[in-house]
């Protein structure tokens, strides 16, 4: 429907998103727990499409809220029915029948979709490596190999999360993988043998010139498609590495000549958020022979400080270190990254693996448009596990076919004219007032809150509704952000100041 959904995660706020969800298991008819699933994954057409044409819920007996564990019964039957009614009637398309849409490449090289892990835990191991291609990934950037000596700290997460329990935010002191460097070139050798359509993208660090060109060797040697320059982890324990590469254009310049000097497959350099701008180091990158970036890795941190102890999280023996911020409170972030470098007439022509924060297909459908040729996510899959792609590809293959899209790769950066560094080019001379929907509205007078303290004095209470002073307002939408009920939206009619 490409409007904003009408199930919201508010609505399911007990689900659990439970493995082997017994709420499928009870249903002889469809599977209600893949249904629950693509809702929260902002995926309401798809999910919709999922129930047989007669609707098997309108006479069920709802075995599936029998036996829900969640200690507040998640309401089966009726979201079912309502993206039976309500959703699935006004879906403009079946779903496709296929997937060709998705299909892309890094720097030539064909990927089956644009959906990859990011370096990082989710993409440590073969038998994780190849659990995710078997659900459906395209491709992994392998936890950075390194000839480092790698410990890790205990514990060494910690999170934001929002009302409904969901990770908001997410805090690593993680480092780079703790196998050998023959560990891992094992694992590429096996994964491009029993994978061989799947893309390996292999994150490197090395400590000198010498260890950047030596690695990009022998990832190449050993089964992977592209490199992938690790100029951006903040969690390094000794200085001249990660991020602090990345914030010397001078240095990412040279340690990609020396990977680009021993390796034939594509190179990417992978960006720290960690400055004010990055098309300096990306452009370094350009000049030292990279055939894309990767952006953004994680932002440097400090959440949870304890009121007891006075200790940040994650504590470690009554101390904690600064980490990396990644889920999706860092998207915004990330996306005005991935505008920059898209914008960047000096990077014309070079790929944009995009991440921060992505958890739907809307979401990596942001930083396409933003100017992202494949998309790379780890935090949700932390959270929610490999399973995501499912609604990752079907939400965004449903989306291109909807809209007419031949090609994923046909949209990327088509939002990038929308975009400026500045604000001087916006209009100034016209107001948008906010809508009221009195039929929504249940009176809590939050709006008139938020306009009295935070805006300007624009919303009258009488008799708990709201009423608009159009002498006052001055078109800010405060309260239409800060309504619960749904209740105000923006009117289609510019007036003049």
């Amino acid at each position: 429907m490409l409007i904003q959904n009408q199930i919201k995660r508010s609505d399911m706020i007990s689900c659990l998103l439970c493995m082997d969800a017994p709420c499928s298991k009870a249903c002889d008819s469809f599977n209600p727990g893949d249904a629950l699933r693509s809702i929260w994954f902002d995926n309401e057409d798809v999910a919709s499409l999922k129930i047989p044409e007669d609707n098997p819920c309108v006479n069920c007996s709802a075995p599936c809220e029998g036996v829900c564990i969640s200690d507040s019964k998640v309401p089966v039957k009726a979201l079912m029915s309502e993206l039976a009614w309500s959703i699935r009637t006004k879906a403009e398309i079946a779903m496709p029948s296929d997937e060709e849409r998705l299909k892309c490449d890094i720097c030539g090289v064909p990927l089956e979709n644009p959906f990859f892990l990011s370096s990082s835990v989710v993409a440590s191991t073969y038998d994780m490596c190849a659990r995710a291609f078997e659900a459906g990934w395209a491709g992994i950037s392998f936890k950075t190999v390194c000839s480092l000596d790698i410990h890790e700290a205990s514990p060494r997460f910690s999170a934001i999360t929002g009302d409904n329990g969901s990770i908001i935010g997410f805090k690593n002191i993680e480092q780079l993988s703790d196998h050998s460097v023959a560990e891992n070139m094992q694992i590429f050798r096996e994964l491009k043998k029993n994978y061989p359509t799947k893309f390996i993208l292999a994150s490197i660090m090395g400590q000198n010139e010498e260890e950047w060109e030596s690695l990009a060797k022998l990832c190449e040697e050993n089964g992977a498609d592209a490199i992938e320059l690790n100029f951006s982890c903040p969690n390094m324990q000794e200085d001249g590495l990660g991020s602090d590469i990345g914030q010397i254009p001078e240095l990412v310049e040279k340690y990609t000549k020396a990977a680009k000097r021993s390796t034939t497959i594509p190179v990417l350099a992978k960006l720290t958020p960690n400055v004010a701008n990055m098309s300096p180091a990306a452009e370094a990158a350009f000049r030292g022979g990279a055939d894309g970036i990767a952006a953004i890795n994680t932002i440097k941190s400090v959440i949870g400080v304890n009121p007891l102890t006075y200790v940040s999280a994650p504590a470690v023996k009554g101390k904690s270190a600064v980490g990396g911020y990644s889920g999706n409170a860092v998207k915004p972030i990330a996306l005005r990254f991935i505008s920059e470098l898209g914008q960047n007439p000096n990077l014309k022509g070079m790929h944009i693996s995009g991440m921060g924060g992505i958890e739907t297909w809307r979401d990596s459908l942001e930083f396409i448009l933003m100017g992202a040729g494949s998309i790379q996510i780890t935090t949700a899959v932390m959270q929610y596990g490999y399973r995501i792609i499912d609604d990752l590809k079907s939400g965004l293959n449903y989306y291109l076919a909807q809209m007419g899209i031949k090609s994923v790769k046909d949209i990327v950066g088509a939002g990038l004219d929308s975009i400026s560094d500045t604000t001087d080019v916006l209009e100034r001379d016209t107001v948008l007032f906010p809508k009221f929907d009195l039929d929504k509205c249940v009176g809590c007078g939050r709006c008139v809150i938020s306009c009295n303290d935070g805006g300007h004095q624009a919303i009258k209470f009488e008799n708990r509704r709201p009423k608009l002073d159009g002498s006052k307002c001055v078109g800010c939408h405060l309260c239409l952000l800060v309504c619960r009920q749904d209740a105000i939206s923006s009117s289609k009619k510019r007036i003049s100041r």
